[in-house]
């Protein structure tokens, strides 16, 4: 009798790694209980989290074969030189593999690989901006839970992993597998829409002159009110001319562009509460029922019914 091998999956772990980066999408694919999961390292030795906690690993990175690969991320990968044996032992794995993801800011690992060249791809979304600069030949997506672009995947911040390997999970074994797992971690099987699952105050940086943080504030205050920038410019004693230049040189955005994202994220809570399409439509500011399908679409990739099955938290 012919005994089928488990499809093996190496997790990369590196000094300074995030844990959740990495025990993400172990938990996923070890709940699973389908695969050989194989934590390693470049050279085989012990790591030590961003936390302080020192891990063992199973493997030298750099001896194994995998069927997936899976980079997670650091705090510190953004900002500095990344380390030629990560980035060796990260290419090295990709060779051989089927597949290749990473979580996070791995995301630069895999580009600085040249893995990512000609491809799209995501990372957190704070900073997505930096990996577009550093790689210009990354086309960066910067709302994105993650993006699958042939054999590579790459996903958003820390938690967007558990995403990731679920959707792999999903990919392998199929929907109720998946959903098995999602059950067990107590987790969304699929969380709908990007990263604008964070609040936009807490996404924008707190800009610097007065009258355009009085803009913020009051768009913030009452999402639904006439923010033309005219009306908004008017009520914080600016010309629209003079608002849009202050949107544009502190924020790199719009009045128009940063007023929708705050209506759709009033949307989005009431459609969670459980108010009606057409309830959100108007209670947010964006008013008709095909404006808010439309905005859904854009921004967060499904309709604003799917995103209520899916979310809402009544009824």
């Amino acid at each position: 009798m012919t005994t089928v091998r488990a499809p093996r999956v190496a997790v990369l772990a590196f000094d300074g790694v995030r844990l959740l980066d990495l025990a993400a999408p172990l938990e996923v694919f070890g709940t699973a209980g389908a695969y050989q999961v194989v934590l390693c390292s470049p050279g085989g030795a012990a790591v030590t989290a961003s936390t302080g906690t020192v891990l063992s690993v199973a493997a030298d990175a750099f001896a194994i074969h995998a069927d997936t690969v899976v980079v997670p991320g650091s705090p510190a990968l953004p900002d500095g030189s990344l380390p030629e044996d990560l980035v060796a032992a990260a290419a090295a794995l990709a060779a051989r593999a089927s597949r290749v993801a990473s979580v996070c800011t791995g995301a630069f690992v895999l580009a600085e690989a040249g893995l990512l060249d000609g491809r799209r791809a995501t990372t957190h979304w704070r900073h997505a901006a930096a990996l577009g600069r550093r790689y210009p030949r990354v086309t960066v997506e910067p709302d994105s839970i993650y993006v699958r672009d042939g054999h590579l995947l790459t996903s958003a911040g820390v938690s967007a992993g558990l995403d990731l390997a679920l959707a792999l999970v999903e990919d392998d074994l199929g929907p109720q597998a998946a959903r098995e797992v999602a059950r067990d971690l107590v987790v969304f099987m699929q969380r709908a829409g990007g990263q604008s699952q964070f609040s936009v105050p807490a996404r924008t940086p707190r800009p610097r002159h007065d009258a355009l943080r009085a803009a913020l504030d009051t768009v913030a205050a009452d999402p639904a009110a006439d923010h033309s920038a005219t009306a908004l410019g008017a009520r914080v004693g600016l010309s629209a001319r003079q608002l849009a230049r202050l949107f544009r040189a502190q924020l790199d955005t719009t009045p128009s562009r940063y007023v929708e994202q705050v209506r759709l994220e009033a949307a989005r809570g009431l459609l969670e509460a459980g108010e009606s399409v057409t309830g959100a439509a108007q209670r947010s500011g964006l008013g008709s029922d095909e404006t808010l399908r439309r905005v859904f679409l854009r921004h967060l990739g499904v309709p604003p019914s799917t995103y209520a099955a899916r979310f809402r938290t009544t009824g």
